[in-house]
This record gives structure tokens, C-alpha cells and sequence, in this order.
């Protein structure tokens, strides 16, 4: 177990943390709390998801199972936070569908590149990177819902991040299943 690799598993088990803070009784947490204490959570959990990464290259503790693991952790923590988001009337069942619908495809488009042999035609790019700092962004803004510092209005703002991280969510999608089909006609 190496330190990145623990970081990663932090970040799985923060889920039901935030999960659970929303099922507090309202005697233990007002919802102002639950909401600043739920996006604080996401936040912390977001920049391990920076943070073991960096420590895997700076340390040279990459693995195989942490190259699986990492963007697993990923996918359900802004799946769970989508779905809270969603439960909260927050965001809206198109745009949640969209960004999960779209992690759905392309791991499983990038499971049958691999097993073709042609896992390369659908590595990570930049426009992923764009996609998923987009909603890094946009998902704590609408946890938190108020006003930051008393004047930036989060879920207006969170709002209109998620609909960008959805619009990327749909080109970087396209784009990846435009890669394996280039992919699988070089190997034609």
C-alpha cells in the first residue's frame, strides 16, 4: 500500500461520508452546515485526487492498480455528489444522466480498446482534464448553495460550470469514440 494509492482509497471512502451528512437529523447539523461541510468534504477529496498523483510521479509509486483505482475513485465521487445534487433538486436528471451516462460509455469504450489491443487510441487528453476540473469546480459550488464570502452566488455559478462540464462531457465523448474508430481502422 503505498501512499498515493491510501490517498486514492481516502477519496472512495469520503462517498458515504458525504453521503451521510445529508442523512443527519437537523438537530446535529443546520442545512447551511450540512452544505459547508458536505463541499469542504468534496473539496478535500478533489485535491487528493491532484495531490496522489503527484506523489505517485514525484515518489515513482505509479501501479497498474493505481492507474485502475484512481479514476474509479473519481467516477463515483462525482456520481454520488450528481446524485445528492439531484436528490436536493440542485441540478437537473439531464445533466446528471449526461456526465454519468458519458463515464459509463467511455470506460466501457476503453475496456473493449484494450481488449482489441488499441487502448492507446483512447488515452486521457487534455479535453478530459478540462471536462473533470469543470466539474471539480462546479460540484462544491452547489453542495455549498449561498452565498461565498457573501457575495458569490454558488449555485448560479455552480449551475452554469455543471452545464459547461456537461457540454464538455459531450465533445470529449464524441471525441474519444472519433479516436477508436480512427484506432480500429489502422488496425483494418
Amino acid at each position: 500500500m503505498t501512499v498515493p494509492t491510501f490517498l486514492t482509497w481516502l477519496r472512495v471512502a469520503a462517498i458515504p461520508l458525504i453521503l451521510g451528512i445529508y442523512a443527519l437529523p437537523d438537530v446535529w447539523m443546520s442545512p447551511s452546515e450540512r452544505n459547508l461541510a458536505a463541499a469542504l468534504l468534496f473539496i478535500l477529496s478533489a485535491l487528493t485526487d491532484w495531490f496522489d498523483g503527484f506523489l505517485a510521479r514525484r515518489w515513482n509509486q505509479t501501479s497498474a492498480f493505481g492507474a485502475f483505482l484512481d479514476p474509479v475513485a473519481d467516477k463515483l465521487m462525482v456520481s454520488a455528489a450528481l446524485l445528492v445534487l439531484l436528490e436536493l433538486s440542485r441540478i437537473g436528471a439531464l445533466v446528471a444522466l449526461i456526465i454519468i451516462g458519458r463515464e459509463i460509455a467511455i470506460s466501457a469504450l476503453r475496456e473493449w480498446m484494450a481488449r482489441i489491443g488499441r487502448s492507446r487510441a483512447v488515452a486521457v487528453n487534455w479535453l478530459g482534464k478540462v471536462k473533470t476540473a469543470t466539474q471539480m469546480l462546479a460540484i462544491p459550488f452547489l453542495l455549498y448553495d449561498g452565498h461565498l464570502f457573501g457575495v458569490v452566488p454558488t449555485a448560479l455559478w455552480g449551475r452554469w460550470l455543471l452545464d459547461i462540464a456537461a457540454a464538455l462531457t459531450l465533445w470529449s465523448m464524441l471525441y474519444y469514440f472519433k479516436l477508436a474508430l480512427a484506432g480500429i481502422k489502422l488496425t483494418d
